[in-house]
């Protein structure tokens, strides 16, 4: 797939946000202080691919872990910019150019999935980041989806809240985009350029409803905190 014309707009767009914000990024790094800018990048990286963000409820922004649905990386997009998190994803979007040193940028916390042996050290790593300023995002199905249908949850990594570290909540996050859905939604082997090259090719805006539901405190051990976040979510469609 190749992008048109409103495509390498977008793309021209997406490269101007970067610098500048990479510039802003370093002057406040220069002077030692926190940086808005990672997750204000990301934001504005939503807008400019089309997506209009509508927030219902209210966002944790620390002590907190949000469980959301996955239907696309403008999941990331979207939840950073509206709630300043970082984000648990898998280890090998560490080595992808740029966009892995990105990442790194607004303390992602690169995990292997499926690796048994170091699951305690990842776990561990968990309760460390929960301890920062920002709260972490988790996409328990551990793929996307088509935006319909709910996949069950994988539960490994929340161990990290049985028990919980003092004043941790956990926050259900359901995203739904609407009529755009289909054209938006990441399934099947689809590979991951062409499916960007589709969103940036897209004629217009689209709707990104991020339902931010009723936190509440872990209870009991990892499977039932992920089967309370999943049933939250599944209750809210």
């Amino acid at each position: 797939m190749r992008l048109n014309a409103r495509g390498w707009a977008r793309l021209a767009a997406l490269a101007v946000t970067l610098l500048a914000a990479l510039l802003l990024h370093g002057i406040w790094r220069l002077f030692r202080l926190r940086s808005p800018w990672p997750r204000r990048f990301l934001g504005w990286v939503a807008r400019i691919v089309g997506a209009r963000v509508r927030v219902i409820g209210t966002p944790l922004r620390r002590d907190a872990v949000l469980l959301a649905n996955h239907v696309t990386w403008i999941d990331i997009l979207a939840l950073a910019g509206a709630s300043g998190a970082a984000f648990v994803a898998k280890a090998e979007l560490r080595e992808a150019p740029l966009v892995g040193w990105l990442c790194t940028l607004n303390n992602t916390l690169f995990v292997r999935r499926g690796d048994r042996m170091g699951i305690d050290t990842q776990v561990a790593a968990l309760r460390g980041q929960l301890a920062g300023p920002q709260p972490v995002a988790i996409f328990p199905e551990g793929t996307t989806g088509d935006g319909v249908t709910l996949g069950p949850f994988k539960a490994g990594l929340l161990a990290a809240l049985a028990p919980p570290p003092p004043g941790i909540r956990v926050q259900p996050v359901r995203i739904d985009y609407g009529a755009a859905t289909p054209d938006v939604a990441w399934v099947g082997a689809e590979d991951g350029a062409d499916h960007a090259k589709r969103v940036l090719n897209r004629r217009g805006t689209f709707v990104a409803t991020l339902h931010f539901l009723a936190p509440f405190v872990p209870e009991g051990d990892r499977k039932a905190i992920a089967a309370e976040a999943r049933a939250r979510i599944e209750a809210a469609v």
